[in-house]
């Protein structure tokens, strides 16, 4: 892993990609574009992207409209904002009737930093995760951002897709992409380690630091928190014996607890979440707020032996 590319930036790139192909595709904003990267699309298709002003719930109702039009719509804000703000707008506006939205949120977690706490989406995925029908998806890299968003385009029905501000680095080995198809990143007996988004990188890390001390983990991207790949985690807890879930969101709702709904009954094992512990975010170097969280290689590292 040498460079580093933010998810959000990967997503910018690969609209205009996707703007090429599909001239149905459109892309909303709310006064962030050049944030969210989606003003690298308006450049290209000025007359396909829609600034809806500081307004995220007239943003998703906008792109509902727009997609009972035929046009796809990609959705962009900050993730506090849209998933926060604009609940009602896509639980009763997108979701309901099941229209062809693509909610992209930018900034999410505890890593966007200096904004603080009221900035930093730590309970997204557990919103989005708990609608019916909704497919929510985290990146783990660029590449990957870049494949969930031609993905997203080709499926029918709304999709949450979960990018970050703070770059990230960039896998060398080209991974496959598939929605609710899981990749094992590692293989190793001691654990079961899934996780998702910027922690994939944190936790191959930490298996690194860990495999010094005697002890293999297997390290599985679960880049797609709805439809979970419940084959791939029911098949790795019962080959492990020991499960840690890894996540830059609230321990609570996310993929921890998706995780745990899989096995619920199923598979007898150690069980051990890692996230956000009932707090909200702070502000700070994003470094450092991901350091007060336990959430660097290292610390996850300590908690997974703890957990052992």
């Amino acid at each position: 892993m040498a460079e580093k590319i933010a998810t959000r930036a990967a997503y910018g790139e690969a609209l205009i990609e996707l703007g090429a192909q599909n001239d149905k595709v459109v892309v909303l904003d709310a006064d962030l574009a050049n944030a969210t990267q989606t003003a690298k699309f308006q450049k290209v298709y000025p007359d396909r992207h829609y600034n809806m002003g500081i307004a995220e719930s007239n943003l998703v109702s906008v792109s509902a409209g727009m997609s009972t039009m035929g046009l796809i719509p990609f959705c962009s804000t900050f993730a506090m904002f849209g998933a926060g703000r604009a609940y009602e707008q896509v639980r009763n506006s997108v979701a309901y009737p099941h229209f062809n939205v693509k909610l992209c949120m930018t900034h999410a977690g505890v890593s966007v930093g200096e904004d603080g706490g009221s900035h930093q989406a730590i309970e997204d995925l557990a919103l989005m995760r708990v609608i019916p029908g909704m497919t929510v998806i985290v990146p783990a890299d660029a590449k990957e951002a870049k494949k969930a968003v031609f993905a997203l385009a080709e499926q029918e029905g709304p999709a949450y897709l979960r990018l970050a501000r703070l770059a990230s680095p960039v896998f060398e080995e080209d991974y496959p992409f598939e929605i609710g198809k899981a990749n094992v990143m590692r293989e190793g007996p001691d654990a079961a380690v899934f996780t998702c988004g910027l922690m994939v990188s944190e936790c191959l890390e930490a298996a690194k630091l860990l495999e010094a001390d005697g002890i293999c983990v297997s390290v599985v991207n679960v880049h797609t928190i709805k439809p979970i790949d419940a084959a791939c985690v029911t098949e790795y807890a019962q080959k492990c014996g020991a499960v840690v879930t890894v996540e830059e969101h609230s321990v609570i709702g996310g993929l921890g607890d998706a995780v745990a709904d899989v096995l619920m009954g199923k598979v007898a094992c150690k069980f051990k979440k890692l996230g956000v512990n009932d707090r909200f975010g702070q502000s700070g170097k994003a470094e450092d707020v991901l350091r007060e969280y336990r959430l660097t290689a290292g610390q996850i590292a300590e908690d997974i032996k703890a957990a052992l």
